[in-house]
């Protein structure tokens, strides 16, 4: 095995296509196709199912893309580190963002990171809060920024900043004008909600939990997997949510969604810097992180 098999390896599982992947590293799709088939000869196993246009990890497949990621995280480490020591930051980095950090705060982070270190090219990846932890945990990223704590061995979670979720209800709604409604008022509205594993809900989940209430008592109209979504179907009168204020600040002065807060139920959280407890972070890494944490980096 050599790093550029395991590279374009990655790169075909990560956009399950060949031409895709071809696409993004520059490179014909027979080229592409002739380094799969010298990693799988030399390995003696297939490493991916060849389905019509796609592709699909085998369980061997997985099985390496687990070390592929760490070996090819450990090499961009090191060249990062050389670069370092001969007074360059260079190179590339991979940031998850769960949808609120993700959409809300880190490009800002990104842009400002980017006027420091302009050598460095930076690649934000956004998913649920688990589907983070689980990059952070796999080493497909060196670090992350989550909205809920997760379990996850091997992770640490370092709190970034607070925040509160609110009630989004959408232009004319009876409510508006209204600085809080009661428990009981939004348990009669028809009620939309992120989708499992996602930080937004395992808070407002959390919430109702102390205050004594089952989700399952309100009226869940709809999961739905972006905040964007959400908000949409909100504008469109499907119903009301819970969101993280940050999330709708814009919509609300533009006078198309307003908020306000549930009387004696207070859904906070905070967003948190995810990264692994065994595994060295790279300069470019570290950099990152005392940006993000508004350190001098």
């Amino acid at each position: 095995m050599d790093l550029r098999q395991l590279e374009i390896f990655a790169k075909v599982a990560e956009m399950g296509s060949f031409s895709r992947a071809a696409e993004a590293l520059h490179l014909t799709q027979p080229t592409v196709s002739e380094h799969i088939r010298a990693l799988e000869d030399e390995l003696g196993v297939r490493l991916l199912d060849r389905l019509g246009r796609g592709t699909a990890t085998t369980r061997a497949g997985q099985l390496l893309l687990s070390y592929a990621s760490r070996i090819l995280a450990l090499s961009r480490e090191a060249r990062q580190a050389l670069e370092g020591y001969q007074g360059r930051m260079r190179g590339e980095l991979v940031v998850g963002g769960s949808t609120i950090p993700g959409e809300y705060l880190l490009p800002s982070v990104i842009g400002r990171f980017r006027e420091k270190f302009p050598e460095v090219s930076t690649t934000l990846v956004i998913g649920a809060s688990q589907a983070v932890v689980d990059w952070v945990a796999d080493g497909r990223v060196e670090l992350g920024v989550v909205g809920a704590r997760l379990p996850q061995r091997g992770l640490e979670f370092h709190e970034l900043s607070p925040d509160e979720e609110v009630v989004v209800i959408p232009a004319g709604h009876p409510w508006q004008g209204r600085a809080q409604v009661t428990l009981e008022e939004l348990a009669r509205e028809p009620l939309l909600i992120r989708e499992r594993g996602s930080g937004t809900r395992a808070a407002f989940e959390s919430a109702l939990e102390r205050a004594g209430v089952d989700l399952g008592t309100l009226r869940v109209a709809g999961e739905m997997g972006s905040n964007q979504a959400i908000k949409q179907a909100v504008k469109a009168g499907m119903g009301v949510t819970v969101l993280s204020r940050i999330a709708v600040e814009e919509e609300s002065r533009q006078g198309l969604l307003a908020y306000l807060r549930v009387q004696d139920l207070a859904v906070t959280r905070g967003f948190y810097v995810v990264t692994h407890r065994e595994r060295s972070r790279s300069p470019v890494a570290e950099a990152f992180r005392l940006v993000l944490e508004g350190g001098s980096g």
